[in-house]
């Protein structure tokens, strides 16, 4: 008997990739023990009490748990051909929750009192389902911009609902679908190609431009740097009192000065045949820099005043250890009194929801509780079971026959370790705080179920990888 063929005669049980599901139930199990010990009522010590988060999270994981099980029921090829409709449908809810009452500044929920789901966390599931069934049906030897453009438009839409909202969170997780479209070859080089030749800085190729792009590219994005990051200070001249001149426009005067200046070498000391090459090199790295520098320096503008305070709180630009940095200095210094071995379960001082030392322990700062508890074997175990987990689903993702199958695992891949990197980067101040739950392990409904449902679709289209051929 052939492997496949006794693939074939497995039952489902058998066909399931256990490895997964099993750290699957670990996740969720260590997250249920954690909210319980952080949001530890002495008046409701059941974990049944479905008054306290720990209750309601586990009527939570009852119902993904529900939802795996209708996935298994389900014929694979259901989910390919309603992928669209399931896409459309997530992007009607994402319009709809536009015009719902705000929720802590963000029209994010959609629901009922207190009942509410966020369909931004669905949208992904809607999107990866998408893009699984578009991009297979491209001719990648072939590619041109066009492909590429539609292959963005199905991840910029749903990206584009969610900043009105807006969730800079959320936001920033699409772009995971990025490095999913390099993966099956759809790059922007097309387009950067048409760019570069509508600009003639292809001609540039065999030009002293052309040899010395990587140390260009770099001394333009130093100097752009410097005056973005020089552009709040204030710049003073002793020989001139009074005079001001903010930090962005000085570094920028001084860098045309120089520019200047080298206009007058350059037309002193070249011939007039090199003399075009020269000044087509200042004028189009002085054109990058002023880009760069006023364009970033718009968009920083045109964020809310709490995302453009953030920005400079992980920049290092400000100090408010008190204030809008008083969310990742607690975390940091609850992840750092955990040591090797940590305090004990329910022994947390600095984590948990009596102490009030941490905000939101029990869902974008769990790993806080997490690592004050058991240390740094805790936190370190955890971020092995994602590591495993990510490398298992790459694995899954290869041994697809299918195209739309290999898409969505990859897709799926790409948006859980987003979570888990920039969730444990904010908890120990690598990343800003831009509101990410931690897979499987923070509080809430909207993105266990997500989470869930993702990963069981996935576990479903693995299980038939034999049977699907397209």
């Amino acid at each position: 008997m052939s492997r496949e063929t006794a693939y074939r005669n497995n039952s489902l049980l058998g066909k399931i990739d256990w490895l997964i599901l099993i750290i699957y139930i670990a996740l969720v199990t260590i997250g249920i023990a954690t909210i319980y010990s952080t949001a530890y009522n002495p008046e409701h010590p059941s974990l049944l009490s479905f008054s306290e988060k720990y209750g309601k999270q586990i009527a939570w994981v009852g119902v993904s748990f529900f939802l795996g099980f209708l996935i298994f029921l389900i014929d694979t090829t259901i989910y390919q051909k309603f992928a669209y409709f399931i896409y459309i449908f997530c992007l009607g809810l994402l319009v709809i929750v536009l015009f719902m009452p705000p929720v802590n500044g963000a029209r994010a929920w959609l629901g009922i009192g207190s009942m509410g789901i966020q369909p931004a966390e669905f949208a992904k599931i809607g999107t990866a389902l998408a893009l699984a069934k578009f991009i297979p049906s491209l001719n990648i030897r072939t590619l041109d911009s066009k492909s590429v453009l539609l292959s963005n438009i199905i991840i910029l839409i749903p990206m584009i609902l969610i900043i009105l909202q807006p969730d800079a969170g959320s936001f920033v997780v699409f772009t995971a679908f990025l490095f999913v479209l390099y993966r099956e070859g759809l790059s922007y080089d097309p387009i950067l190609l048409k760019l570069l030749r509508f600009l003639g800085i292809t001609r540039l190729k065999s030009t002293w431009v052309g040899n010395h792009f990587i140390p260009l590219l770099f001394i333009v994005i130093v100097i752009s740097m410097a005056a973005l990051l020089t552009s709040n200070n204030i710049i003073t001249f002793e020989s001139l009192p009074g005079i001001e001149l903010p930090g962005m426009y000085g570094v920028l005067l001084f860098f045309f000065s120089v520019f200047l200046l080298l206009l007058i070498l350059v037309l002193i000391f070249t011939t007039k045949k090199d003399r075009s090459k020269f000044l087509l090199i200042l004028i189009f790295s002085l054109g990058i820099v002023f880009s760069i520098v006023i364009g970033v320096d718009r968009m920083f503008q045109s964020l809310k005043k709490h995302q453009k305070e953030r920005i400079e709180l992980f920049l290092g630009l400000r100090e408010d250890p008190n204030g809008d940095d008083y969310n990742r200095n607690r975390a940091m210094a609850a992840v750092g009194s955990g040591g090797l071995k940590g305090k004990g379960y329910q022994q947390a001082s600095l984590s948990s929801v009596e102490a009030n030392h941490v905000p939101e322990s029990e869902t974008d700062f769990i790993f806080c509780p997490l690592s004050e508890e058991w240390g740094f074997i805790g936190s370190g175990t955890i971020v092995l079971l994602y590591t495993v987990l990510l490398i298992r689903i790459i694995v899954i993702a290869e041994r697809q026959r299918s195209s739309f199958s290999r898409i969505y695992a990859y897709s799926v891949a790409t948006i859980l370790f987003y979570h888990f990197a920039i969730n444990i980067g904010m908890n120990i101040g690598l990343a800003p705080v831009i509101g990410i739950p931690l897979p499987f392990i923070s509080y809430g409904g909207s993105s266990m179920m997500s989470f869930s449902v993702m990963l069981f679709i996935l576990l479903k289209l693995d299980s038939q990888r034999i049977d699907i051929l397209q």
